[in-house]
């Protein structure tokens, strides 16, 4: 994973679950994962099908796990002892169907994938220009 270019402070508040490794990614990745198959797949998943994928192993795509991260941390502040009466409805609008319509689209990072079949993505390659190598 990429690293920050300084550490975050313990109080510094959010972080992005991508810059951390070893155990702390793998503690990030089991407590997202409470939140993700806890409330939002059983109250907002809705039903599976071509036009509207979901991966059973949703943890193998790293986009998935970096937008599924952004909405958790946004539903924290906009659910939290903090937040405001309107904060829930502004995080419906704002953040939860824009996440999950971006996940769940025919292109995705889900597309061709379905239940029981994981499909994993070809990604790019990227080729380093001379002037980067030295």
């Amino acid at each position: 994973m990429v690293q920050p270019e300084s550490e975050p402070d313990d109080d510094a508040g959010p972080f992005f679950i991508l810059y951390l490794e070893g155990p702390e990614y793998v503690e990030e990745l089991r407590r997202l994962s409470f939140w993700v198959e806890g409330l939002l797949l059983p109250v907002y998943g809705g039903e599976v099908s071509s036009s509207s994928p979901w991966c059973p192993r949703w943890r193998e795509h790293p986009e998935a796990i970096a937008y599924l991260h952004g909405l958790w941390l946004a539903w924290q502040e906009r659910t939290g002892a903090d937040a405001q009466a309107s904060d829930p409805a502004h995080w419906h609008q704002n953040y939860l169907w824009p996440t999950m319509d971006m996940l769940r689209s025919p292109n995705g990072p889900f597309a061709g994938c379905k239940p029981g079949l994981h499909r994993p993505k070809e990604r790019p390659t990227v080729e380093q220009d001379s002037f980067l190598a030295g």
